[in-house]
């Protein structure tokens, strides 16, 4: 039986603010919009994809899952998305990494990694 990576579901407490944070961030679009659900993405048949629900509550503990993403330029991908509304976070990572731990604007947290080649890179 083959899979594939379908989506990436994100409680939100305002979907369209999220929706169109993450749109920004990867140059994605909405692709599916209603009062419970934003789906956006690259394309309508390209996966993954992020889809926010509503979520009454504000986020209020560590994320279990996150997003990492790979830049050609981490330093100016950071600033970019600094600048869309994101905040650096502290999740206990300490100085010496090479990855920099942002939070989106609902507190979601996720990282900018150094330029990648590979997944084992």
């Amino acid at each position: 039986m083959a899979v594939s990576f379908y989506s990436i579901v994100v409680p939100a407490h305002d979907m369209p603010a999220l929706a169109r944070f993450w749109c920004q961030v990867l140059d994605w679009r909405v692709l599916y919009e209603s009062d419970d659900e934003i789906v956006v993405g690259a394309d309508e048949h390209a996966y993954p994809g992020l889809c926010f629900v509503a979520e009454g509550e504000r986020k209020t503990a560590h994320n279990r899952l996150h997003i990492d993403l790979a830049p050609d330029d981490q330093e100016a991908e950071v600033e970019r998305i600094l600048a869309l509304g994101a905040r650096h976070a502290d999740v206990g990572q300490g100085d010496d990494v090479s990855w920099v731990v942002l939070a989106d604007p609902e507190g979601n947290e996720f990282c900018v990694l150094s330029p990648k080649k590979s997944l084992v890179e």
